[in-house]
């Protein structure tokens, strides 16, 4: 019995460690994007639950609910959107710096065959 108790309580304290080590994401980030030249900005109210991403994505197309994830300091997420009626699916990743305050990466969006950067910063 104390040995089933001793592994539970280690296996609980692993897993506190791990999800401490995850950026911490949790409000509205504005999003500066570019893509092939083509700048444009949204801003994203992200909920974190654990490494889970939900939310949405105020871009110049509307409301767009997000998915994504965290992964220590790598941040994942998506949305859906059309350009002209074609459906797309905008796929962001990056990393969170090391300050907290900024996190950058690579927009990827497979129906066009483009990809760009981005930058988010905390809407204060």
């Amino acid at each position: 019995m104390k040995a089933l108790l001793l592994s539970l309580l280690l296996a609980t304290s692993a897993a506190t460690a791990l999800a401490d080590d995850n950026a911490k994401i949790s409000g509205k980030w504005k999003i500066h994007i570019n893509v092939q030249g083509n700048e444009s900005d949204a801003t994203c109210d992200f909920t974190q639950k654990d490494t889970d991403l939900t939310g949405s994505c105020m871009t110049d197309k509307g409301d767009k609910p997000m998915t994504g994830k965290v992964d220590g300091k790598t941040i994942k997420f998506q949305y859906d959107s059309d350009y002209e009626g074609t459906a797309y699916t905008a796929k962001y990743s990056g990393a969170l710096d090391s300050t907290g305050a900024k996190f950058a990466g690579t927009i990827v969006i497979d129906a066009f065959s483009v990809d760009g950067d981005f930058t988010g910063t905390p809407e204060k």
